[in-house]
């Protein structure tokens, strides 16, 4: 029998404990689960690519079965293809990310119809973090310890000044 092998993929511009509570309940369900940390064309970065795969190589390491991978220039369905994916992982944490998401699985099933696509409803005290509110949060220089893993608190004590 082949491995359940999935990818959950985000700019992670940071990783939120939403982010690692998607993680770490889909690092349950599939044998190999890949963490993609992709560019979003539509979104500015806030901490560098190099700082965002940092704070994720250190969030990860408690997840075994779980890889981390990063791609600049491809879809996430063709990097599905080229390491045997077959399913996306996706977090839904309101009815506006069903929307989003709904959209972007249209395309990626005329892209890629051998790939499924799994949601996760976050966690109910996660459904309102969100990478952009911590982002504001690290702006104003407040307390981010209770949202992020401490991989990121540490990132962020380490490159912005207090």
């Amino acid at each position: 029998m082949s491995d359940k092998i999935a990818m959950f993929v985000g700019s992670f511009d940071p990783i939120t404990n939403g982010h690692m509570d998607v993680i770490k309940r889909a690092s349950k369900l599939f044998d190999i689960l890949y963490v993609g940390l992709f560019y979003n064309k539509d979104k500015q970065g806030f901490f560098s690519v190099n700082s965002r795969k940092r704070m994720l190589e250190r969030a990860l390491e408690e997840f075994p079965n779980v890889r981390l991978i990063a791609a600049h220039d491809s879809l996430a369905v063709d990097m599905a293809r080229h390491l045997n994916v077959s399913y996306l992982v996706r977090g839904l944490r309101s009815s506006s990310d069903f929307d989003y998401e709904a959209n972007l699985d249209y395309f990626n099933k005329n892209l890629a119809p051998e790939i499924e696509t799994v949601y996760l409803l976050a966690g109910h005290e996660w459904q309102p973090v969100s990478s952009s509110r911590v982002r504001e949060l690290i702006y104003f220089k407040a307390d981010i310890s209770a949202y992020v893993p401490e991989a990121v608190v540490k990132e962020v004590e380490e490159n912005f000044e207090k």
